[in-house]
């Protein structure tokens, strides 16, 4: 197939994988904030250093109180409850001769031959453990934080920098994932699992205290890109408590003529894990991958989310068994498009303690093995749980030599469900953090995801129950802009006790509350169909739920959004202001009605002047539905009358605004153009209304006029007595003033 026809597929081929995916737009969220309302209105605050960039490294303190950030040459204390104020800086930048081997390497001192710093640890009561990229000489430091809440504290301790290559990676450009042992209280012995090389991008490290670990196989990854690092217990023993990668890597077992695939992996390896004794020395022995599958099954096949971005554990009660959400994009070049998928621990195991992944037959297929399968079973800890040996070193060699050859487990680990939880396909962006909070609400707890993109925007997403599944569907709720300059998320962590999130970027570090519920509305309704945790209808307002509140004060409804009910006889919605608009027979006019939901319906009647019944305004050639309103075109004089704007949203309706249009003939229009040359300047007093009227009609070309839409406010009242006089004053040298315009008050028609 030549270039041009296979040129001519991809939209096509994009169309049927978006009809797959659930349709072919984006879904919208029910409410969209910019960089400027969040910060004028729901509490967004922001922090920059001057002359520095790449803010990845965020670590949240609760105790002190305190965000501590790592960034280019510097390491930041901020306060949790306002990062703009209380900041504390540390200057760490590379050594001169270390730039200036980096420069001589051929990188560019100003962007590359700097300190990054990657990783911040909490090291013990009073010290961070901090690394970073050193200008191509990874180096580590403790950073001393103190104990007093009331003084932060943030000075480096330059008397104990160490050798960071295998826990930060050389490269800027490069992520790292990495885990602290608990109990820390001395050197950091320290465990490399790749990267060990400055061309290497791969990098994931384990420093634990207790004991020294070792370096894993080179030939059981291939090509690497380490995402995260979790230590997750298996069992009251702490010998039997595992640590879990997440990565992606090349396939390994994907068949050679499909080129080249990138898969999204998990492995293993035990915490107590020291080598071998005679095989697999300082190598790992207990280290197993399976694949981890997010995608669409279809009838002509899956559509896979290849790419890990993030994953993010959620701790349970049950503390062995905590959900795993993960972002993934696609490696595809027809369509662009993100997915979260949760996956469960238990199915993480479950792939662990399946068959082996095994190559045979003339063509070397990958097939389940089903030979002898040595004891203890590979991947197993020496525990007294599971068995009478105190050390890998004590594992016997057939055991060691079946880990060395079959480190690729045959079964995947499916998402919880099937299927990814959340999809969002050609969406102009991609989906890069992801973060997790549980929330206590009035009908059970929800699951709310706060997902970074490439964008600079942060998407809140909650899991709502869809029928026994186990798992359930994304409602996408609210968009926010929380960086201007849209950089791409880095780094995102929520304080529990502050009910803040933190979010890092290329440019700045941003802090927004995890509930916005002002933003929902000033009704009832408003406040149910939004469908928050965090929010609830308190009688007065929309205010953030507290689950220890009276009944009465319970009005939220997550699971179904069904305001009728909880919403019954309540009467806090504004009454409907109507307002005039004006328009020319023959013209055009513009009736503004956007709601405040993006996800909601919107629909037109129409009750001609002197008539009781109300009809709905059928689209056709003169009526057109657009964003923010309804477009008449070629207007007649039939058209004037009352037009009436209703949201429905969740089968609930909800009328937003009554406009009232006037249609006036060209000659009307002319001479009431005539008759304002001639009236005389005015004592103050009521506005007339066809002076509002004529400030928005302009000459046209042969002498017919176009109208300027607007929306009017209600006639002013006289000023009091006392500011008459001032008023008369301004008014000599001030042009009245112009009837208010919403947003789309420029547009002509």
């Amino acid at each position: 197939m030549g270039q041009a026809a296979a040129a001519a597929m991809i939209p096509g081929l994009a169309l049927l994988w978006a009809a797959v995916l659930g349709g072919a737009a984006p879904s919208p969220p029910r409410l969209r904030l910019s960089f400027q309302e969040l910060q004028d209105q729901h509490g967004l605050r922001t922090f920059r250093l001057e002359r520095t960039c790449c803010y990845e490294a965020l670590l949240v303190d609760e105790e002190r109180g305190r965000l501590f950030v790592g960034a280019e040459n510097r390491v930041a204390s901020l306060s949790l409850d306002d990062i703009s104020k209380r900041a504390k800086k540390l200057a760490w930048p590379a050594p001169v001769e270390w730039r200036e081997e980096c420069n001589w390497a051929g990188k560019d001192i100003g962007t590359e031959c700097m300190n990054f710093v990657k990783l911040l640890h909490a090291y013990n009561r009073t010290h961070l453990l901090a690394c970073g990229t050193g200008a191509f000489h990874p180096t580590c430091a403790f950073v001393e934080v103190g104990h007093r809440l009331e003084e932060p504290t943030l000075r480096l301790d330059l008397r104990r920098l160490e050798d960071g290559k295998g826990k930060s990676p050389y490269d800027p450009r490069h992520r790292a994932a990495s885990v602290l042992g608990k109990n820390c209280t001395q050197g950091w012995p320290q465990t490399s699992w790749a990267g060990t090389s400055p061309s290497s991008a791969a990098w994931a490290s384990v420093q634990v205290c207790e004991q020294n670990h070792t370096i894993l196989a080179g030939s059981t990854v291939k090509e690497p890109k380490f995402v995260k690092v979790f230590w997750i217990p298996e069992s009251e023993n702490p010998d039997d408590d595992k640590i879990y990668f997440f990565f992606r890597e090349s396939a390994v077992e994907a068949s050679p003529s499909l080129g080249r695939q990138t898969v999204s992996r998990v492995g293993q390896i035990c915490r107590n894990d020291v080598g071998g004794q005679r095989s697999l020395v300082n190598k790992w022995t207990t280290f197993l991958k399976a694949r981890l599958v997010c995608s669409v099954p279809g009838v002509e096949g899956d559509t896979h989310f290849d790419h890990l971005q993030d994953m993010f554990l959620l701790s349970l009660r049950d503390r062995w068994s905590p959900l795993l959400y993960a972002v993934f994009s696609t490696s595809s070049t027809i369509f662009q498009g993100s997915a979260v998928c949760v996956y469960s621990m238990n199915d993480v195991r479950r792939a662990f303690l399946g068959p082996f992944a095994h190559k045979e037959g003339p063509m070397h297929q990958w097939v389940s093995y089903q030979g002898r399968v040595p004891y203890p079973r590979p991947g197993m800890c020496p525990s007294k749980t599971f068995g009478t040996f105190s050390s890998t070193k004590d594992f016997p060699d057939d055991v060691i030599q079946f880990a060395r050859n079959h480190p690729l487990m045959y079964n995947s680990v499916l998402p919880m469900g099937g299927r990814p939880l959340f999809i969002q396909v050609d969406a102009g962006y991609t989906f890069t953090q992801i973060t997790a909070d549980r929330v206590a609400a009035a009908d059970g707890h929800y699951d709310v995801l706060f997902i970074g993109t490439d964008a600079g925007t942060v998407l809140k997403v909650i899991s709502i129950p869809k029928g026994s599944q186990p798992n359930g569907e994304g409602l996408l709720l609210e968009e926010l802009h929380v960086f201007e300059d849209s950089s791409a998320i880095t780094s995102m962590q929520i304080s529990s006790k502050r009910h803040q999130l933190y979010i890092a970027s290329r440019s700045a570090v941003a802090q927004i509350p995890l509930h916005l519920c002002a933003a929902h509305g000033r009704a009832c309704a408003e406040c149910c169909l939004a469908r928050d945790p965090y929010c609830a209808w308190d009688g007065a307002a929309c205010t953030r739920f507290q689950p220890s509140a009276k009944r009465r004060f319970r009005r939220q409804d997550v699971r179904n959004g069904d305001p009728s009910t909880l919403c019954s006889g309540d009467s806090s919605h504004p009454a409907l202001l109507e307002r005039k608009v004006f328009g020319v027979e023959g013209g055009s006019a513009f009736l503004e009605c956007e709601p405040r939901s993006l996800q909601a319906r919107v629909e037109w009647t129409f009750q001609r002047a002197g008539e009781a019944t109300h009809t709905q305004v059928a689209m056709e050639e003169r009526a057109e539905r657009l964003t923010g309103g309804l477009l008449l075109r070629g207007l007649r004089r039939g058209d004037s009358g009352v037009y009436q704007c209703t949201a429905v949203e969740q089968g609930f309706s909800q009328s937003l605004r009554r406009l009232v249009l006037h249609v006036l003939s060209a000659a009307q229009a002319e001479r009431l153009a005539r008759t304002e040359e001639a009236v005389p300047v005015a004592p103050p007093g009521p506005r007339l209304w066809y002076r509002d009227f004529l400030q928005l009609v302009e000459p046209g070309g042969g002498g017919a006029s176009s109208l300027r839409m607007c929306r009017l406010q209600p006639e002013s009242r006289p000023p009091p007595p006392e500011s008459r006089r001032k008023g008369r004053n301004r008014r000599r040298h001030a042009p009245e003033p112009r009837a208010e315009r919403g947003p789309r008050s420029a547009a002509h028609w």
